[in-house]
């Protein structure tokens, strides 16, 4: 009775990453309705304080859990999906043969 314990490592291995990619969708589908909701007390909170809109919306306030969450948020994102989101394997070897090809 002998067991391809690979395959069963890697489908443990991939289901883990779906779980963290899935944990960092509805951690972004959070940070938006949240900071919605946050955003929006603010706004109303100061122009019902007899501030103007344009007050209202230029004050740091409203944005300063987009940024401070943002941050955590894009972290999260690094974790998941790595640091090579943009320069992975397959831009290398695109750029390479590109080089390669100039005269």
């Amino acid at each position: 009775m002998d067991k391809d314990y690979s395959k069963e490592h890697k489908y443990l291995l991939a289901k883990k990453r779906v779980e963290k990619i899935k944990g960092f969708y509805w951690h972004t589908v959070s940070y938006i309705l949240v900071n919605i909701f946050i955003s929006a007390v603010i706004i109303i909170g100061i122009t019902s304080d007899g501030g103007s809109f344009k007050e209202a919306i230029t004050n740091f306030g409203v944005y300063s859990t987009w940024l401070f969450w943002g941050i955590g948020l894009f972290f999260h994102g690094v974790n998941v999906f790595g640091s090579n989101v943009v320069f992975n394997k397959k831009w290398e070897e695109k750029k390479i043969k590109e080089f390669m090809n100039e005269k």
